[in-house]
């Protein structure tokens, strides 16, 4: 996985120096109430998708080739280390689990578009996402759809 630059801006603590920390660095222990930070990831993740049924028109005797060339790029990704994450999803029924944990069957694949397949990558800008896209877009041979994953510090 490639390194993520972060940009730190910081004011001094109140009574400067404390347990030999000169109050100019994000100290974890201090944060709380006694210095600004603002921390802005120099990377951003993109969900790289498409939708099911978008390979249907591939002859069967095509899928290897088509599954070389996505192995290629996904290979590509990895060694560029901006993958992290990508996989089909099997077509079926799904299920919806409500807040109250009672489980229902979903709605019919037929009824909505739902996911087909999907990667994950950390790049540095849309454009760079756009370009990956354009590579499994061309490997897969169908359309892929592009959008921002919303930036989470626990995931």
């Amino acid at each position: 996985m490639r390194s993520v630059e972060l940009e730190v801006l910081s004011v001094r603590m109140p009574g400067g120096a404390k347990d030999g920390h000169d109050g100019r660095q994000p100290d974890p222990i201090c944060l709380g109430g006694f210095m600004t930070t603002h921390i802005r990831s120099a990377t951003r993740r993109y969900l790289i998708s498409f939708d099911a049924g978008a390979m249907d028109h591939i002859p069967e005797a095509d899928w290897p080739a088509v599954g070389e060339a996505s192995h290629r790029v996904v290979r590509e990704a990895k060694a560029a280390g901006v993958w992290i994450f990508g996989c089909g999803v099997e077509r079926q029924q799904s299920t919806i689990v409500a807040t109250d944990g009672s489980i229902t069957t979903g709605p019919l694949q037929e009824t909505r578009a739902v996911i087909g397949g999907f990667s994950i990558i950390e790049v540095a800008s849309r454009e760079e996402a756009h370009a990956w896209a354009a590579r499994i877009a061309a490997a897969c041979r169908c359309a892929q759809e592009v959008r921002e994953i919303m930036y989470d510090p626990e995931s």
